[in-house]
């Protein structure tokens, strides 16, 4: 996105502000399926951004759910539930019985609990649901999905779940991998493992859905170069898979983080020891980099001026929390700036709205908006008072 345009949607808007540009979104979706191709199916997971539901590009078949609240979302926005695939570590019988009502694509199930749930919620509607096993990280384990050998049991003893076809395998470790050797270890590992379970078990896999946890480089100058290459590394595999099983790729932060971009104003300058600060109208409640600590790392950030003076120096741009911690860049060089000019984070679509610590000193949340050449902007949620409570 341009200073130009930025500045147009600065003048509509205001700040604390987010923009989503979604023609760079449905870019870098694209890229992607060229990159896997046509046989291989895309996932996005709304976690990493849930303003982008009801404007998705149609190079995406599905759309991962992990919460009440992001159905919710769904349900608001007119998504296609055929799309969704209802994940989770965390599933009530009430999650489970309104994802039923809502008529989800898919189940995922972590634990012989969701197993139960999702079984009971089908017979009492006389269905049988798809549902897709999550296996745990073969590296040591988490809280998330099912040892291998569980998994395995529940695949053997399908018949005693009658409101249950399960249609194969859920497979997702972690976020951020910068290399391709682990993910191809991992899709390694699901090939053998389909092979296992057809002569093993006699059952066919007929799905996957493989989260790759591909990393984005949010402070390096050549992200998109980066990125892309990381891409063209993990295609070979995943094409390999895609004729094996019908595969899902899912990912949030990869294809959302470079559309993002994040506006807040310069409100007040100061010199204290030496050393130059700046404090702006945002902060780290409303703005979050992984790997981010302290602001040690500088990530684009353009700086639109509000006047004609001159001279580059080094700034610490801090927000307006009162604690220490809430320093966005240090030693961030700009050219003379100045209390009412405005700063544009940049690689901000993915998490960095919804991880914040948004209600910390009872501070507004930021308005949130997308952009296309083609609609223009468009307002989702204005600025948001968090400072009101229900008082006796």
């Amino acid at each position: 996105m341009n200073e130009n345009t930025l500045r147009k949607i600065l003048s509509q808007i205001g700040t604390p502000s987010y923009v989503f540009d979604l023609d760079e979104f449905e870019a870098r979706a694209r890229l992607v399926r060229e990159q896997f191709g046509d046989k291989v199916g895309l996932c996005f997971s709304i976690k990493a951004n849930p303003f982008m539901l009801g404007r998705l590009p149609d190079c995406f078949d599905k759309i991962e759910v992990c919460s009440p609240g992001e159905l919710t979302i769904c349900e608001k926005t007119g998504s296609d539930m055929d799309m969704v695939i209802f994940s989770g570590v965390n599933k009530t019988e009430q999650d489970v019985e309104r994802a039923a009502d809502d008529n989800v694509g898919t189940f995922t199930a972590e634990s012989f609990l969701h197993l139960d749930l999702i079984n009971k919620a089908a017979l009492k509607r006389g269905k049988v649901f798809p549902v897709l096993v999550r296996f745990t990280d073969i590296k040591g384990g988490s809280q998330f999905g099912m040892d291998e050998a569980d998994a395995l049991s529940v695949i053997k003893n399908r018949a005693d779940y009658p409101g249950i076809r399960i249609v194969g395998i859920h497979y997702f470790t972690g976020t951020q991998k910068r290399k391709a050797k682990p993910i191809q270890k991992e899709l390694a590992y699901i090939s053998e493992l389909i092979d296992r379970i057809k002569s093993e078990l006699g059952f066919e896999i007929e799905r996957v859905e493989y989260g790759t946890g591909l990393a984005v480089d949010y402070f390096a100058d050549n992200a998109d170069e980066l990125e892309a290459e990381r891409l063209g590394e993990i295609a070979p595999a995943i094409r390999e898979l895609g004729e094996k099983a019908e595969l899902t790729v899912e990912m949030g932060r990869f294809f959302a983080a470079p559309c993002g971009y994040y506006l807040t104003k310069v409100m007040d300058v100061k010199t204290n020891c030496g050393i130059n600060y700046a404090i702006v109208d945002g902060g780290m409640n409303q703005l979050k980099y992984d790997g981010q600590l302290q602001g040690m790392q500088i990530p684009k950030i353009i700086h639109l001026k509000e006047h004609e003076e001159t001279g580059v120096e080094p700034w610490t741009l801090c927000g307006s929390l009162c604690t220490t911690a809430d320093i966005l860049a240090r030693n961030a060089e700009f050219d003379a700036l100045k209390a009412g000019d405005t700063l544009v984070f940049c690689r901000t679509g993915a998490y960095s709205v919804m991880e914040g610590m948004a209600v910390f000193l009872s501070r507004e949340m930021p308005v949130v908006s997308v952009y296309s050449e083609k609609n223009g902007l468009v307002v989702l949620r204005d600025l948001l008072l968090t400072d009101v409570f229900n008082t006796p």
